[in-house]
């Protein structure tokens, strides 16, 4: 079974000292940073599953090393304060913070956040991989398309003859069509012999 891996920083040594340790005990794989800038450092190198940063630290504030977390490494963050702000909480949030804990928090109130912040934190990383394969799957179309058009244009063939031509000849290359279509729709110098090997293939196909 997998062990999730927890970031945890705080500038109170006693603070991060308590929560590292009570998450060891239950179970959970802990690395630690005492301010923003290492805990940066360590979430990229070590990639854990989740950050549990406090807010307000020396140099690098928790909201900023949350925010580089996210961009260079798709880490998410639940935040920790001494402080209910109302300000602090709306800027977190718009950080995209997973939770928001205001200390002293105990280990017995920890693990259910963190648990919760895991579990959407694996959603919305489903949900952007989905999103990405959406995106991936449109401009591969995308693409086909426009090779399409290229052909129909060459030949003064109608689309349905030109996306056979080029299906079938992509089926005898081993070819996926996404990838012939690319090359048909990128300059180069080989483009023209390739879709005239298109053309001179579906005449034999025929």
């Amino acid at each position: 079974m997998k062990q999730d891996k927890i970031l945890v920083a705080d500038d109170d040594i006693f603070t991060l000292t308590n929560i590292t340790s009570g998450l060891s005990d239950a179970g959970y794989q802990v690395v630690s940073a005492q301010d923003g800038k290492t805990a940066v450092q360590l979430g990229l190198l070590e990639q854990p599953d989740l950050a549990l940063l406090d807010i307000r630290m020396p140099g690098m504030t928790g909201i900023e090393a949350a925010r580089e977390l996210k961009q260079r490494g798709n880490i998410s963050t639940l935040f920790l304060s001494a402080y209910s702000d109302h300000d602090v909480v709306e800027v977190a949030t718009r950080e995209g913070a997973l939770g928001y804990l205001v200390k002293p928090v105990n280990i017995q109130q920890l693990i259910p956040a963190i648990e919760t912040a895991l579990k959407r934190s694996a959603e919305l990383q489903q949900l952007q991989k989905k999103e990405s394969e959406l995106l991936g799957a449109i401009s591969r179309n995308r693409e086909i398309s426009v090779a399409v058009g290229i052909y129909m244009q060459r030949f003064a063939a109608d689309e349905q003859n030109a996306f056979d031509a080029i299906r079938c000849f992509a089926r005898s290359k081993s070819l996926k069509l996404a990838n012939l279509a690319t090359a048909l729709v990128k300059e180069s110098a080989s483009r023209d012999d390739l879709i005239e090997a298109i053309f001179e293939h579906s005449l034999k196909t025929r």
